[in-house]
């Protein structure tokens, strides 16, 4: 007689009961979310719908109303400005933030990231000198430096072109085979793509949550989601 193996799923993310208002504005509404160790999340939602808000609350930047989250010590985090300085070169800038927060063995850490996230053509060269795709790398290569268990990235593919769309995507599942991570966006295709699992967010509150694999027509479940 076999017995059947259980593996332990084990959360890298805990959300309970995060509330968030500006003023008279309620942005989340308690939100309650677990996230597994390991996987690929698309925070999918129209703008307003309150998910870079709750990416801010992950990463410490704003403090929820009421409720927690629990969340791993080391997180990676890329904003949807990828705010650069754009006199550094490539490496400069890195070795910069690796400086900023405290990050050991930088030198040896950068060289491989560089080469990870497809940057050695473009190391030598001014940020200011970058194409959109490339600064975009420059900025995941920043998110990777403290060897995050968790990578939050805020609408990570906003103004590519095609070409640079597929290289981008191509990176980020390539990065969630090592790390759980965390994607916003308002672009199905990207969900279909990257994820294992998406959550749909409107108005702060959590409107589905679902395994992609389980979904036929992602249109149509962010349709009766959103009420679009």
């Amino acid at each position: 007689m076999h017995r059947k193996v259980v593996r332990k799923v084990i959360m890298a993310v805990k959300i309970e009961h995060i509330n968030k208002s500006f003023g008279a504005q309620q942005v989340l509404r308690d939100v309650n979310l677990d996230i597994a160790e390991g996987q690929v999340l698309g925070l999918l939602g129209p703008n307003g719908a309150g998910k870079s808000t709750l990416m801010k609350i992950l990463i410490g930047l704003w403090r929820a109303d009421s409720g927690t989250a629990s969340v791993p010590p080391r997180i990676g985090y890329l904003p949807e400005n990828n705010p650069l300085y754009e006199e550094m070169y490539v490496a400069e800038y890195l070795r910069f933030m690796a400086k900023m927060t405290q990050i050991e063995d930088c030198k040896l850490k950068i060289e491989d990231l560089i080469e990870k996230v497809g940057l050695t053509p473009e190391r030598h060269k001014h940020i200011r000198e970058l194409s959109k795709g490339y600064r975009q790398r420059v900025g995941l290569a920043q998110a990777l430096l403290g060897d995050p268990q968790l990578l939050i990235l805020d609408e990570p593919t906003t103004g590519l072109d095609p070409n640079q769309l597929v290289e981008i995507r191509a990176l980020i599942r390539d990065l969630g085979k090592e790390r759980t991570v965390i994607l916003s966006t308002h672009i199905m295709q990207e969900v279909r793509e990257m994820c294992d699992r998406v959550v749909i967010l409107d108005h702060g509150i959590i409107k589905a949550d679902e395994p992609i694999d389980k979904i036929k027509n992602l249109e149509e479940l962010f349709r009766k989601a959103t009420n679009g």
